[in-house]
């Protein structure tokens, strides 16, 4: 199965970009965006408007057409999905630390893209304080947690979940001595539905 859309089109900014050999603040300079929508971007934080992300492409001096071949936008959802850990992929996020993430899939779902992903963290794992423009859902798998959401400090132990708006400024902690995993699934609205 071919993943949503968005999270390819900011894959491929990605691959691009590092292919090109250019820095997350150079791509941000030639098209004339924050080098933290850049990031946000190619770690499927937040979706760019279409002028956006076609000044993104040219500064990566790519055609179009090109940068779009063999994206798929067709949804041939099976009625039955099955994925072995072996399936899963490792992906990076932003500046972080001791933060390994991996791909189950992502769906696009009423009007809507789901994201579900397994996030395992390194005690002592950090990164800066985020922003996602999803609502995030956390099911501790094992470890124990501290997460910051918008100044307040939520623990989480196995089994314990969290719902939150990501667009408001977040990061988890392990507080643990052992890796800490959980399972995340990010709700991305599809605002020009």
């Amino acid at each position: 199965m071919k993943e949503d859309t968005l999270v390819q089109i900011s894959n491929r900014i990605k691959e691009k970009r590092r292919e090109k050999n250019i820095t997350v603040q150079d791509l941000a300079d030639r098209a004339k965006v924050s080098k933290g929508l850049i990031s946000q971007i190619e770690n499927s934080r937040t979706i760019p408007s279409l002028i956006v992300l076609i000044d993104i492409i040219r500064a990566l001096e790519i055609d179009l057409n090109v940068f779009f071949k063999d994206i798929s936008t067709t949804s041939e959802q099976p009625l039955v999905l099955v994925k072995k850990p072996a399936d899963y992929d490792p992906f990076e996020k932003e500046d972080a630390i001791g933060f390994f993430y991996k791909r189950i899939f992502t769906q696009s779902v009423n009007k809507g893209t789901v994201d579900i992903v397994l996030l395992e963290l390194e005690p002592g794992a950090n990164r800066p304080m985020v922003q996602t423009e999803a609502f995030e859902y956390k099911y501790m798998i094992s470890g124990d947690v501290e997460y910051n959401i918008g100044g307040d400090t939520y623990q989480l132990s196995k089994g314990d979940s969290l719902l939150f708006d990501g667009r408001i400024s977040h990061t988890p902690r392990n507080t643990g001595t052992a890796n800490a995993v959980m399972l995340v699934i990010y709700f991305f609205e599809n605002k020009e539905a």
